[in-house]
């Protein structure tokens, strides 16, 4: 009898022992979103995946986004939507809708969907437990935006609660000003807030880009690690430029809250987060503090990521 695929199998739990060992008890945060949301097999490969890092003895805190199912919402109840630079312009209605959207409808059903494969989920808003307290946000050139908040604060009372009741937290970012009303939040600003607060050995955003390129139509050409260093010099010299502008600016914030490791990952690819942690090579581009050596984490010091090709 052919042994050959079950002992492949055996060599990649293998290859994942170091990495078991060294992030068991570790918080994890993923920023979840994209393509990875909307797709249903791609949806449940995240799902799977989360409910792993679980099982493996991770702590993982799902952040969620749904900028697409909100627009969706208000084309349907016939609220216009407006942008200023590219932010969403967020009046009472809007913040409304998108509050319905994100904590009734999609993190509840992530959650829903955390527990359908054994593990214990419980959505929530950032609003519950004042988790995310924000200050309102204006546009690039002091445009009013609504009610669209920047968080200030992030208490991590019922977060931590959860956590180490056994459960995953799964938020919203819908956060609560000092006036009492609601706010919306990006949710990678979210992410990067929630992840820094809980002092995240990771944090990991789920995109639909493989990563950083240097060469955006070349795949071969994508950077497995980066430090702030490099990446800012990146930036200064146009290689690093439009949407992964502010993507890789919230990943030095998250860098600089004390988070140790943030990971961009193409969400796209099925059970991308299992290939990044677990595995020597990775899939996306992982960057670390000007202090780290490039390695992922004290695993991939002991075990040896593979360096860039």
């Amino acid at each position: 009898m052919d042994m050959s695929r079950e002992i492949a199998k055996a060599e990649v739990l293998i290859e994942a022992i170091p990495y078991i060992r060294t992030f068991a008890g570790s918080t994890v945060v993923i920023k979840y979103g994209g393509s990875a949301m909307t797709d249903e097999s791609l949806k449940m490969a995240v799902i799977t995946d989360i409910a792993m890092l679980k099982y493996l003895g991770l702590r993982p805190v799902v952040v969620h986004g749904g900028g697409r199912e909100i627009t969706d919402m208000l084309g349907r109840l016939g609220i216009p939507t407006r942008f200023i630079g590219g932010q969403r312009v967020t009046d009472v209605q809007t913040a409304q809708v998108a509050e319905m959207v994100l904590s009734g409808s999609i993190g509840k059903n992530l959650a829903s969907d955390l527990e359908k494969v054994g593990v214990g989920a419980v959505g929530i808003s950032g609003k519950d437990g004042r988790t995310l307290q924000v200050e309102k946000k204006k546009g690039h050139h002091n445009e009013d935006l609504g009610y669209v908040g920047n968080v200030v604060h992030v208490d991590v009372t019922l977060i931590e609660s959860l956590l180490d009741s056994g459960f995953i937290p799964v938020i919203s970012p819908v956060g609560i000003g000092q006036d009492g009303a609601t706010y919306n939040i990006n949710a990678d600003y979210a992410a990067v807030a929630v992840a820094g607060a809980l002092k995240a050995r990771k944090l990991v955003f789920l995109t639909d880009v493989e990563g950083i390129l240097a060469d955006v139509g070349d795949s071969s050409t994508l950077f497995r690690s980066l430090t702030v260093s490099q990446a800012r010099g990146l930036m200064a010299e146009g290689v690093i430029s439009g949407g992964m502008v502010p993507k890789t600016e919230c990943c030095i914030a998250a860098l600089d809250k004390g988070v140790r490791h943030v990971h961009i990952l193409d969400g796209r690819v099925a059970h991308s987060i299992l290939l990044e942690i677990y595995t020597h090579r990775g899939i996306g581009t992982m960057m670390t503090g000007d202090d780290e050596v490039g390695s992922n984490d004290q695993a991939d010091s002991e075990v040896g990521k593979e360096e860039q090709a």
